[in-house]
């Protein structure tokens, strides 16, 4: 963009927002950038050149893409998609968590134990982690339904000496249905999950459950875009963290958690639009990491040097820096880590190579993931997003290729 061309483009956000009767923070809010970054692009300080950016902002304004920026790409067809013969989603876990899990437990007076086999029950909950970590949300929908009211009833019905481990094994379970709600952009189930493992982790006597669950409420927080609350509560868990550091050598179950959380800290800024808090959360979690020396799985975090990386490609991305993310994210090796980390990084490569326009090069890194792992490109909200956008830049001359994975995606523009 010229200056001039910035100018006027402003003045066109201004004019569209005032008609709708917003103010510059009720708009940065709705969009999930700050009023300073708004008030910058409306006096043509700040360039808007990415697609993703537009759009966003041509929703919060509630009128069309063409509307915001007549020389914007104009959609291409719709892609006429086939249902599938099983949705891939979380409907019956969203059932699981709306009321009580086990009422009839309150209104019993001596409820009969739950035969439980607590090495059985820790494998049930490993598989959850499984499909979890693989993005098979159809699969842990199921296994969730039998699963989830029998731990529930166990931790609150089994032997004195059992229910610790119970509630422990119940804490790791709803972390793991959030991580999955988060990934399917329902962050409103996400955040009664992560709120349900905060509570069970303190029945289980492990305070460091209790902070996983913390960075799990983050996630959902960021994913509400109430970033405010994201902000509060990871800080919040650090601060008490870092005390708990000072007075004794850290465990490296406490090190994962706190790398972990200035990671959310660092995506919460990132997507508040606060460049410099987020570079610096990010450089907090690398010291936490090398403190650490290796990758680790504690709490299903998957914390260490390399998810940091990963973490820094996925936050590049959103702060518009895609030269940075490529630099990044195609020196790393995350073959040691899970299926969906692995997706994950080619999908950030991916938003990378389509903010430069090298359409052939994320698609080919789209497809790699899809490859990975089939769930997370057809059901996650960032990649089906990217594909839509790679749809809007390509037009007419849009592959046969890209055009199937639109279809298996169902990213419809």
């Amino acid at each position: 963009m010229t200056t001039e061309e910035r100018r006027a483009f402003g003045a066109r956000v201004a004019e569209l927002r005032e008609a709708r009767g917003l103010t510059q923070k009720q708009l940065a809010a709705e969009i999930g950038r700050t009023a300073s970054w708004l008030s910058q692009v409306e006096r043509g300080i700040q360039p808007v050149n990415r697609l993703d950016v537009l759009r966003m902002l041509a929703d919060g304004l509630g009128v069309s893409l063409q509307v915001l920026r007549p020389d914007a790409p104009a959609p291409v067809a719709a892609v006429a998609v086939t249902p599938t013969e099983e949705s891939n989603d979380l409907d019956q876990a969203r059932l699981l968590i709306s009321g009580h899990p086990v009422p009839e437990v309150l209104l019993t007076a001596d409820p009969t134990e739950a035969p439980v086999t607590v090495a059985e029950l820790q494998a049930a909950v490993d598989r959850v982690w499984e499909l979890t970590h693989s993005n098979q949300f159809a699969e842990l929908s199921k296994a969730l339904g039998s699963l989830l009211p029998r731990i529930e009833r166990a931790a609150r019905t089994a032997p004195t000496d059992q229910r610790p481990q119970l509630w422990g094994q119940l804490s790791r379970t709803y972390q793991a249905l959030s991580a999955a709600f988060v990934r399917q952009d329902e962050g409103d189930a996400a955040w009664i999950a992560a709120d349900r493992s905060i509570r069970a982790a303190e029945e289980s006597g492990q305070p460091l459950e209790v902070f996983a669950g913390v960075f799990r409420l983050a996630q959902a927080f960021v994913r509400l875009k109430h970033y405010d609350q994201a902000d509060h509560s990871a800080t919040t868990a650090l601060h008490a963290l870092e005390q708990h550091l000072q007075a004794g050598n850290p465990t490296p179950e406490a090190l994962s958690v706190t790398g972990s959380l200035h990671l959310v800290l660092a995506l919460t800024n990132a997507r508040s639009g606060d460049r410099s808090r987020a570079r610096q959360e990010l450089d907090r979690a690398r010291k936490v990491a090398r403190k650490l020396g290796e990758d680790r799985n504690d709490f299903n975090l998957e914390f260490g040097p390399t998810n940091v990386e990963i973490q820094t490609v996925s936050i590049a991305v959103d702060l518009g820096d895609a030269g940075e993310a490529l630099d990044v994210g195609t020196q790393i090796d995350a073959s040691g880590l899970s299926a969906e980390r692995q997706a994950r990084l080619l999908l950030d490569l991916g938003r990378a190579y389509t903010q430069r326009r090298q359409l052939g090069e994320a698609l080919g890194v789209l497809l790699q993931a899809e490859e990975l792992s089939p769930d997370l490109i057809h059901t996650h909200v960032t990649a089906r997003a990217t594909i839509r956008e790679l749809l809007l830049v390509a037009g007419r001359s849009a592959t046969p290729e890209l055009r199937d994975l639109a279809e298996r995606a169902d990213a419809r523009v």
